[in-house]
């Protein structure tokens, strides 16, 4: 049971094991883009281009479903970025359902997770196996696999290693299942445990009066997906603006927080402790590109700002 291109690379790897899988489940489609063309989910495409028997419900109580799932007979289902299941589902196999998250649980449960780790100045991460139960992220864990975090991986880097590491940790769990000496761990809720909230508007906003390190955080922490944002002013125009890759240059200066500086190659935002090199950035209407490419077209005046 998955989505998104997180999922494919595990199901991918489940086969090459010589698993056997009986079905995937995946998300309804739906309209997407400004054409609002139908879509079809990452999973979906996997599953159509290897023949594998698919099931897409919008509702996980509904009988037929139901009915089509438990047809399946499945001993085991495996959920890697899915949706929260409800206890008719997770109990129906005879081995359980495990979920793949992509995090150091406890912390980090909800729906970011890499992201999170990343915008909150992390050093470590990884993946851990757990068996569902009917909260989020919660269950008792089964394995769990650690890595570094790189000083300038982004978001998007840090999920394909972390969905390779996820292949090899989903193998081990059910090498260890099929053994029937599973040994799992309950988590422990604590005070300090960190949450991976869902990504919004306002969460991915850049703050330009925060540290250097806390916005090139949040700058890598949200790239390339859904990336960071700001408003950019220049005299009477005021656009929105998406800023994918920076650079954080650590030095004095007097100039206003916010102040964009443009040279012919380059444009930096003052910020507290230094500037921030914008190296990658979108303009509304317009395709990403590199700062570079973008003042061969586009000027700034001296009261150019963000905020």
């Amino acid at each position: 049971m998955g989505t998104p291109e997180f999922a494919v690379g595990i199901l991918d790897t489940i086969i090459k094991n010589n698993y056997e899988v009986v079905g995937v489940i995946t998300a309804a489609d739906k309209p997407a883009g400004r054409g609002q063309k139908i879509k079809y989910s990452a999973v979906k495409e996997y599953a159509l281009a290897n023949n594998l028997t698919l099931l897409q419900p919008t509702n996980l109580k509904d009988e037929n479903f139901l009915t089509d799932l438990k047809a399946l007979n499945a001993n085991l289902q495996i959920v890697v970025a899915f949706r929260m299941l409800p206890k008719v589902v997770w109990e129906m196999p005879s081995l359980g359902t495990f979920n793949l998250h992509a995090s150091l649980l406890p912390n980090y449960r909800g729906a970011a997770p890499i992201n999170w780790a990343i915008i909150n100045g992390e050093t470590k991460t990884g993946v851990t196996t757990f068996f569902i139960d009917d909260k989020i992220d919660t269950g008792a864990m089964i394995l769990n696999s650690e890595i570094n975090i790189e000083p300038e991986e982004t978001a998007g880097q840090l999920h394909d290693r972390l969905m390779h590491l996820g292949s090899t940790t989903v193998i081990d769990t059910l090498k260890v299942i099929e053994s029937g000496n599973v040994v799992t761990t309950i988590q422990e809720d604590n005070d300090d445990i960190k949450t991976a909230y869902k990504l919004n508007k306002e969460n991915c906003k850049i703050d330009w009066t925060k540290s250097g390190a806390e916005i090139n955080n949040l700058i890598r922490g949200l790239s390339p997906y859904p990336a960071s944002w700001c408003f950019l002013k220049d005299q009477n125009e005021e656009l929105n603006i998406k800023i994918y890759e920076g650079k954080l240059i650590s030095e004095s200066h007097s100039y206003e927080i916010g102040k964009l500086i443009s040279s012919k190659k380059e444009i930096k935002i003052a910020i507290k402790d230094g500037f921030i090199q914008l190296l990658s950035l979108q303009f509304p209407g317009k395709k990403r590109m590199l700062a570079s490419e973008l003042l061969n077209g586009v000027s700034f005046s001296d009261a150019a700002k963000v905020y």
